[in-house]
């Protein structure tokens, strides 16, 4: 976990007392996490490099890591309504936006819903319809368990929250939302005017067609390809020995700074 911290702490949100982390100066840039994450779960390779550069704040999403839950379901239009929320109490009226897997699901609704908050957004394994996946990806949370939910993954949300029933607790609302996944319209990202990056992975859970059929319909868009599973080229956990991260923290500093 990177060390230079500048704040952790906790903002009042929604009914959430939502977990979120500072580092460095500069522009602000807003890290949102993958599904079944914390912070250092999606982010831990690559948090201190694009700090040198920026204010970083990396956030927890309901019922994830540090964060509590509240009696509903997970929905990216919640999520971005949280975020929009947190920013306005920690006074933050524009930022740049990463999102990984979910993440990057809460920021398509960021800047549909918010697009006032956004400067330059960064989708990382991103989809926006179930097509993009193969059918099995689908098929897979109709009988998965908490066994399935990989032990590096479990073991990273009890190091910051030692509760496991709030582990299994979000691990269901992951699944449930997952179940019911709806397709954003071609409409939904052609609205979406705020200058983008993609960022996909060769074997991710979206294919690379998908990645490059989002950057057709965004208007103001560019696509990175690089080789690699879901996450690797972020190196999150699992897939710590990645030579990536580095590539990828270069990738998005060319992009920010344009």
């Amino acid at each position: 976990m990177p060390d230079k911290i500048n704040f952790s702490g906790y903002s009042e949100v929604n009914g959430l007392r939502m977990y979120y982390e500072i580092y460095g100066q500069g522009n602000p840039l807003v890290l949102i996490h993958g599904g079944g994450s914390t912070i250092q779960t999606s982010f831990s390779r690559v948090i201190q490099p694009l700090a040198k550069n920026r204010k970083i704040i990396a956030v927890e999403l309901q019922a994830h890591g540090r964060t509590n839950d509240r009696n509903t379901a997970l929905t990216f239009e919640q999520d971005a309504d949280d975020v929009a929320e947190l920013l306005k109490n920690i006074q933050i009226t524009k930022a740049d936006f990463l999102g990984f897997s979910n993440g990057g699901h809460a920021i398509i609704e960021i800047a549909i819903r918010h697009s006032d908050l956004i400067n330059k957004i960064i989708l990382c394994s991103a989809l926006y319809k179930r097509s993009g996946a193969v059918p099995q990806f689908w098929e897979g949370f109709e009988n998965v368990t908490f066994s399935d939910m990989p032990q590096q993954f479990k073991d990273d949300f009890l190091k910051v929250n030692n509760n496991p029933a709030a582990l299994i607790n979000m691990f269901n609302k992951d699944v449930q939302r997952m179940k019911v996944f709806k397709d954003w319209t071609e409409e939904n990202m052609k609205s979406i005017k705020a200058p983008t990056y993609i960022i996909n992975g060769t074997k991710d859970v979206g294919n690379p067609e998908h990645a490059v059929e989002m950057y057709r319909l965004i208007p103001n868009c560019e696509l990175t390809i690089l080789p690699g599973l879901h996450g690797e080229y972020l190196g999150e956990t699992g897939t710590e020995n990645s030579i990536l991260p580095e590539i990828t923290v270069s990738l998005i500093e060319n992009f920010l700074d344009k």
